[in-house]
């Protein structure tokens, strides 16, 4: 089968390569940057920008005879303009999705979230019928959402949304390596009483449901236009899941806290002064970033385990065991 994955050399989209190359497909990977690396594996990388309306040529060519699309590459940070988020996660992925239409592309497997339905309140079990919140702390989720109603609004190919939560693993850029930087230099502070619960997602399980997903993805299939949770067995008490990785790191515990209102009421602060001043490095501290770690955030994963038969092969204990052996361990004086 002949795939083509976007974000292919970034972390999440670098796993589900590896298992489309182990199972024997064949994968093209679009980027905008050389990547020797995946070619070296067999893989043939397409230079392409998909933010930018020049893309319509090389993308023609990339979709040709394609099967599968999985368009990971998105922009995940936690600061930024609304309009770069929308113009990197909503035009690029209409423009994709047209395009994979137009060569006649039939399934297509979008890398969603579950910030999507996050709003400011605890979301404990919730499934996949949970509505949209009215308003989002930050232009990340606001446009992975936008992004989402596109793709499974569609009639001309099969689409499915899946949403993995909080990805984490080996050759993880972004989790573990800030809470590990925060710890060494003792920035790391609890926030809320600690009792939140959270979903968590190893990155080969959340590859391998988007294999999955793929596979079972048709016409007629339950899966079309739908998205879908996933994560690990079960949520995680965040703070204790943190406080396990900073330890297995080489790093004391977290000892501070900090109250949810009052950690949202200083970053709301902190975001109004950044915008004021037109400052475009991303603050300390954000309310989309507190929210995260504050509250509740967990899911029925009952559907996705009907539908395409998810289900985590990889233990929380092992991914954490494979995790930091990955990392190394921290010397200290």
């Amino acid at each position: 089968m002949l795939t083509l994955v976007t974000g292919g050399n970034g972390f999440l989209g670098r796993y589900i390569v590896e298992q489309l190359l182990a199972r024997g497909d064949r994968v093209r990977v679009l980027g905008r940057n050389p990547y020797p690396e995946l070619e070296a594996l067999g893989v043939t990388c397409v230079r392409a920008d998909l933010s930018s309306p020049e893309v319509a040529l090389p993308l023609a060519k990339a979709l040709q005879g394609v099967e599968v699309v999985f368009h990971v590459a998105a922009k995940a940070s936690v600061w930024g303009t609304f309009d770069q988020f929308y113009v990197n996660n909503v035009t690029a992925t209409q423009r994709l999705v047209r395009a994979a239409e137009r060569a006649g592309v039939p399934r297509f497997v979008y890398t969603s979230s579950p910030s999507v339905v996050i709003g400011e309140t605890d979301l404990e079990g919730a499934d996949e019928s949970t509505p949209y919140p009215e308003r989002y702390l930050a232009p990340y989720p606001a446009t992975k959402a936008l992004a989402e109603r596109f793709v499974l609004s569609r009639s001309e190919l099969a689409t499915v949304a899946i949403r993995p939560h909080l990805i984490w693993g080996p050759r993880d850029p972004h989790i573990f390596p800030r809470l590990i930087a925060r710890a060494r230099s003792g920035r790391l502070i609890q926030i809320g009483d600690g009792t939140n619960l959270a979903d968590i997602t190893y990155v080969e399980n959340a590859a391998e449901a988007h294999l999955q997903a793929a596979d079972a993805l048709s016409e007629r299939s339950p899966l079309r236009g739908r998205p879908y949770f996933i994560g690990q067995e079960q949520p995680v008490n965040l703070w204790d899941f943190i406080n396990e990785v900073i330890t297995g790191a080489g790093y004391k515990p977290v000892r501070r806290s900090i109250s949810l209102r009052t950690a949202l009421r200083l970053t709301t602060g902190i975001e109004a002064v950044y915008r004021g001043l037109g400052i475009t490095r991303e603050p300390p501290l954000t309310r989309f970033t507190v929210n995260q770690m504050g509250i509740s955030h967990w899911f029925d994963h009952s559907a996705a385990n009907r539908d395409f038969g998810y289900s985590p092969r990889i233990t929380t204990s092992e991914g954490l065991r494979r995790t930091l052996a990955a990392l190394g361990k921290h010397d200290h004086a």
